[in-house]
Parts: C-alpha cells; structure tokens; sequence
C-alpha cells in the first residue's frame, strides 16, 4: 500500500501573508492533491507543524487553510502526529491546535501522544515531539515496540537543520537502532544517515531554503521503500549581478518572488538601476539588494563566493586576530543567523 507522508506544512505562517498562501496554494492545487491521484493514493501522514503558531491562528488564515487543504483532504484518511510548533506549551502536547482546530474533520485521526498504529499491514509508532512531560512514555514505548518503522517530529543530533547548519543537540539516532526505517520531521531540508530520514518541507519558507528541494514522500507500506515527490514551484531567488545587461535580462520569472540582488561588480550605476526598475516593474514581491561586503581588516582572508554565509563567516573567524574562544563566537554567530534566516 502506498501512502503519502507530508511535514512541516506550517499553515498560517509569516501571519498568513498572502505572498505566502498564494506560494504554499500552487504546491497544495498542482502538486499534492494531482499526484495522490496519480498515485492512487487514499492515506496521508502529517508528521507534526500542522500550524505555524504556538499560541494564536489567524482567522484569515484558518479560512485559507480549511478552503485549499482540509476540504479537498477530506476524502482521504489522515493520521497527523503533533510537533512543536503545534504545541501551546514548552514541556506538554495536551493544548495543541490540531486536537483543537480539527474535531470537524471526521477523517483526521490526531495523536499528541506516542502510539502503535497499523497502516497498510504495517505496525508504526508515532512519535510526537518528545518533552518533558511524555519522554519516559515515550522511550518505554521504543523500547518494547516490534513496530518495524517509527514516524515521528524528532530533534535529533547530527543532522542538517537546513543547508547550512547541522544539529549539535538533541537525543542519539542511535536509540532508534532497532527499527527498519524512521521517518521524522521538524527539520526542513532533507537529510539521512541510511536509517533516519528527514523528509523535508514542502515549501521554501526562509531565505535559508533557496534552492533547496522541496516536496512530500511517497512510502510503500510493504516495500518499505520510498521516493520524494518535488515542488518544483519557488518563492526566493538569488540573483548576481556582473554588469549584467538589463536590456536582455529577462525578469518575468520573478514575477510575485522575493529577490535578493548580490552586486558583484556595478561599473554604471544607471544602468544597475535601470536593471532594478525591470525588477520592479515585473511585479516582484519584495526586493533585497548586497552591494557590499567588507573583510579589508583581515587582509589574508580569501572569499569564496560558492562557499554557504556560515562557512564564510567561520573562515572570517578562524583567519581574525581576536582575543575571544572562536567556537563560543561561531557558536553565537550560527544562532543569530540560524534566527536572520527566518527573516523575510
């Protein structure tokens, strides 16, 4: 049986901007529901952040939520687990937003709390996020299971947050050894250590995720295989200027995207603006330009511009001359940029 595995959908986001819903719609309307039928595919799994926000939902964005997802999933049954960001309270599932958000929806099934299922013919334990109050539930239940495949909103340490930034916190892949296959979300960019998968989002959500893949997962309940299904539609686009020619610069694919310009090199400043105004004249939605990047106090520092802002900047600290421990500064230098990255 295959069945269809999302994550991480975090409905209402950036205050149900609609920048944002129109985005996230082209995925639902020309890539979700299309390949369920393609696939035949009548059973959806929602690993956790349902809801983008801890403590409030936005009415506006509800009413989008329930006319572009909840109606056309309402023919499908739907087993979604909650994550954190589902979760009112730091050390507790109890209060979260699908138990009390999805009661209409007869074909949703939640589970705040760690629980065996059969799908398919397969035993499942879900998992979802792990805090203070259900952790010793939580490992007792790992323990005796003889479930094969776990599903779950794990934080686990050594993977990949997104490009740029690996995990260094959080509980050992390694407990999770006695299982076939994990599937896990909360961490947007997909990444596996052969057993543990983390399936990713479905959408570019930060500048963080330019350029990343995208989508849902197709899993074979009898196979234990699985394929990512990619959302080929984007939102942010890096775009470097090199005395570019505006007069044959082609601006129409950016049209309601969120663009940064990376200047590196502007002789004419009148035809850069010129270039600017056929940006903003194919209806961007926002426009970030860089014209600027000073590293002239450490003069052995060599740029590589291929290299990821974090590599970048930890070079930059390695090669400086500071009286300071350099992994305490590259340490707080990843958690404000982990933080700008979920910035518009």
């Amino acid at each position: 049986m295959k069945v269809a595995i999302i994550t991480d959908t975090h409905w209402c986001a950036r205050k149900s901007s609609k920048v944002f819903q129109d985005y996230f719609e082209l995925f639902y309307k020309n890539v979700f529901f299309p390949t369920l039928e393609q696939y035949g595919i009548t059973t959806v799994i929602h690993m956790g952040d349902a809801f983008d926000s801890r403590k409030s939902i936005d009415l506006s964005g509800l009413e989008w939520t329930k006319r572009v997802v909840l109606e056309p999933l309402s023919k499908y049954d739907v087993t979604l687990i909650t994550g954190n960001h589902d979760c009112a309270l730091k050390n507790s599932n109890r209060i979260n937003s699908p138990d009390l958000l999805l009661k209409e929806y007869k074909n949703i099934k939640t589970y705040s709390e760690p629980t065996e299922i059969n799908i398919g013919g397969l035993d499942i334990l879900l998992l979802p996020w792990i805090n203070q109050e259900n952790e010793e539930k939580t490992f007792k239940l790992i323990e005796k299971t003889t479930s094969k495949c776990a599903m779950g909103h794990l934080e686990l340490a050594g993977f990949r947050v997104n490009k740029q930034i690996v995990m260094e916190h959080g509980l050992e892949s390694k407990l999770f050894a006695k299982f076939s296959k994990v599937f896990s979300g909360h961490y947007h960019t997909r990444s596996t250590d052969g057993k543990v998968f983390y399936l990713g989002n479905p959408y570019e959500m930060f500048w963080s995720d330019v350029n990343d893949e995208r989508g849902f997962t197709i899993f074979d309940t009898e196979t234990l295989e699985h394929i990512h299904i990619n959302n080929p539609n984007r939102l942010f686009y890096n775009i470097y200027y090199n005395n570019d020619n505006y007069q044959t610069f082609d601006a129409r694919e950016y049209e309601n995207k969120i663009v940064k310009v990376i200047v590196r090199k502007k002789d004419n400043p009148s035809k850069f603006d010129k270039f600017i105004d056929k940006l903003y004249s194919s209806n961007i939605s926002e426009l970030k330009i860089v014209e600027n990047f000073d590293i002239s106090e450490v003069k052995s520092f060599e740029l590589d511009e291929s290299e990821d802002t974090l590599t970048i900047l930890n070079k930059y600290i390695d090669d400086s001359e500071i009286n300071l421990d350099r992994n305490k500064v590259k340490n707080i230098l990843k958690e404000i940029y982990q933080e700008s990255c979920e910035m518009v």
